[in-house]
């Protein structure tokens, strides 16, 4: 009997800290879309370098196993290139990963997020430094990005992209 009760208790805590198939799938269907080849503007429109306008090239990929995404590639403002790589995958309930190198390097940490029908919004961190990603698939070819940081109690948005795919990628397939 005692067995049994524990054996439900650990049943139940798994089903309850763990994705259910389901939205596994859905997830797995989304991320999928971010494969391929991406390009597009974007602009600085908050803080200290508030107008500055940049172009992005990523490559989107998701890992051989487990579920998650990855982008890399670089952003150029006039003649400057910055490389860019993020990697995010699914850790029980929620995702974690690093923008370039991760908060003790000069990135940032990525230590929550979750999938809707259309987009993946992450938490991100660096040292005192608190915010979001939001990523919005307007169609299977645009990505719209916003990353935003945490003033007080708002989160103000001080990136934004528009994205197009630039391959003929078939999307949305769980080969």
């Amino acid at each position: 009997m005692f067995v049994r009760l524990i054996a439900s208790i650990l049943v139940l805590f798994c089903a309850a800290t763990t994705p259910s198939n389901a939205d596994e799938a859905r997830d797995l269907r989304f991320l999928k879309k971010f494969e391929g080849s991406w390009r597009g503007p974007g602009e600085i429109v908050a803080g200290k370098y508030k107008g500055t306008r940049f172009t992005c090239h990523l490559n989107g990929t998701n890992p051989a196993t487990g579920l998650g995404m990855g982008l890399k590639g670089d952003c150029r403002v006039g003649v400057f290139t910055q490389e860019m790589e993020a990697t995010v995958v699914r850790e029980g309930k929620t995702f974690k990963g690093e923008f370039l190198d991760g908060a003790l390097g000069t990135g940032l940490d990525v230590v929550a997020g979750n999938i809707t029908d259309d987009r993946i919004v992450l938490t991100l961190n660096r040292k005192d430094l608190n915010g979001a990603m939001l990523a919005r698939l307007a169609s299977d070819n645009q990505l719209n990005v916003t990353v935003s940081v945490r003033v007080g109690e708002e989160l103000v948005p001080v990136i934004g992209m528009s994205l197009d795919r630039m391959d003929t990628l078939a999307v949305g397939s769980t080969n």
